[in-house]
């Protein structure tokens, strides 16, 4: 039964716990609950078994962009992030002009109708000015809830999330109106105070875009958002853990207060994840990568990172002593629920599509397998 094959002998991670010498049986693309006796036999004693990435704040990779690159060039970004175990993402566009937006969700909207993104992200245009980061400033507009719409419909049906500041003119409409069409209403780049993000959470956001980055710092006379999107429970807080946006302590209190259920690890990756330092562009503005960060020329803020989440995963079990079974709900789980995919994806799970990764005992990647196919093919796994 060439379709079939068990892995076996490794710590499988599912969602009811760490399965030590444990299994997992592929059917074609899906996982099984039960195999041939002629069944291919994967020995993978001694490695984990985890389900495949899932990254919801992705803006490209392998020299691709996601926002100015061609069909094939967004694919060979898309591929890079396989390479390193991200088996979902979703396309992250910088702020630009709207007619530019609405082409860019045009064409990746069609590589999500072929099952190789699982949609969009407008990271811009309506953030605020005073916490811009790497976006063009002259590009900026209000969160008129007609333009949001314009984007949205241009998304044929992809849009998965808007990040607004939610504070600005507009704001609060916006976000009703991305909550009426099932998409992810994220509060970031923001200048916004504890009450103004308590509003905007009322009115349907559900995720705090890059906790931490592009926000007022937490104060204790003025709280500021991150008070806010840390304890309110319909939240889920994104957080690049590359060891530059975030010191491990504020990595640790946002999983020790939101829960491992409310977080989300995402890259926030640019063209240079996965392909090394040099300068880049990123939407209009000029990036220099060095010693794997990026930077803009102008100003030298922090531009994205070039994070792959095996990376993180690695550094969330091993730096940040974070139990695996947490990062896997913060890499995998929480976010393919976010994006209503969580019956697909996610979990090691029969009926799931067989989206797998392997990490050896220092949980470095080994191995990924998407939709029953490797991407990475174990070569330590002895075929038996």
């Amino acid at each position: 039964m060439a379709d079939h094959k068990v892995l076996t002998g490794a710590h499988v991670v599912l969602p009811t716990g760490i399965v030590e010498n444990g299994r997992v049986i592929v059917d074609g693309g899906l996982i099984a609950g039960s195999a041939p006796e002629d069944a291919e036999r994967i020995d993978l004693t001694g490695h984990w078994l985890v389900p495949g990435f899932v990254d919801t704040h992705n803006h490209g990779g392998g020299g691709a962009s996601f926002t100015s690159g061609t069909a094939e060039e967004v694919l060979q970004g898309v591929r890079t992030h396989r390479l390193h175990g991200t088996t979902t993402t979703v396309a992250s566009l910088v702020t630009g002009e709207m007619d530019f937006l609405t082409e860019r969700a045009g064409l990746l909207s069609e590589l999500a109708e072929q099952g190789e993104i699982a949609g969009i992200h407008f990271e811009g245009p309506f953030i605020s000015p005073c916490r811009k980061g790497a976006h063009d400033e002259t590009l900026l507009r209000y969160p008129d809830p007609a333009e949001v719409r314009k984007l949205v419909d241009a998304a044929h049906g992809h849009a998965k999330m808007v990040t607004l500041a939610t504070e600005l003119p507009g704001g609060l409409d916006s976000v009703r109106l991305l909550a009426e069409h099932g998409v992810i209403a994220a509060i970031g780049h923001t200048d916004a105070t504890y009450e103004q993000t308590v509003a905007a959470i009322d009115a349907g956001a559900t995720v705090a875009t890059h906790l931490y980055n592009a926000m007022p710092a937490l104060g204790h006379r003025a709280p500021g958002p991150i008070a806010a999107l840390l304890e309110d429970e319909r939240i889920t807080v994104e957080l690049i853990n590359d060891g530059t946006h975030l010191h491990p302590a504020a990595l640790e209190l946002a999983f020790h207060h939101a829960g491992p259920g409310r977080v989300a690890l995402i890259t926030d990756a640019m063209d240079a994840a996965g392909f090394g330092d040099g300068r880049y562009m990123l939407g209009p503005l000029e990036v220099e990568v060095k010693d794997s960060v990026a930077r803009l020329v102008e100003g030298g803020s922090i531009a994205g990172s070039t994070l792959t989440l095996d990376r993180a995963f690695k550094r969330s079990v091993t730096v940040d002593g974070l139990p695996v079974e947490s990062v896997v709900q913060a890499i995998s789980a929480n976010p393919a629920r976010l994006l209503g995919l969580y019956d697909r994806v996610g979990s090691l799970e029969p009926g799931k599509d067989a989206d797998i990764v392997v990490l050896d005992a220092d949980f470095t990647l080994k191995g990924v397998m998407r939709k029953g196919a490797w991407v990475v093919e174990p070569a330590l796994a002895a075929a038996v």
